[in-house]
């Protein structure tokens, strides 16, 4: 559990197991910048691919990563749904998993909600 200072990050899964190693280290890169506690929960929604192998093997390495697995696909917003309600971090952020939206813009946002 991360302190009530903390971030989550919660990234919906659906057969992205290419992009989780690049997608982890840029975050775990931006967010140990920031220093403040962090998690990464990554929401497997139902993939059908080795996405939650890789997740587990991140896990593995790093405790910070936590991992929710759908039975099937219950779509985007069930799994943002279901990883807030998992979070512990003072603040959320949501981001694809499939890098669409940068992890760079994260120290931003942080440097905002600290404001």
């Amino acid at each position: 559990m991360i302190n009530s200072d903390g971030i989550s990050v919660v990234i919906p899964v659906l057969n992205e197991e290419s992009n989780l190693p690049f997608l982890y280290k840029k975050l775990k890169d931006v967010l140990l910048a920031q220093s403040l506690p962090y998690e990464l929960i990554f929401v497997d929604d139902g993939s059908t691919d080795k996405s939650m192998s890789v997740i587990n093997s991140l896990h593995a390495q790093d405790p910070n990563v936590k991992l929710l697995s759908f039975s099937r696909n219950f779509g985007h917003q069930a799994a943002l749904s279901a990883g807030m309600d998992f979070s512990t971090g003072k603040a959320v952020l949501f981001m694809d998993a499939d890098l669409q939206h940068p992890p760079e813009l994260i120290s931003e946002l942080i440097r905002k909600w600290q404001e």
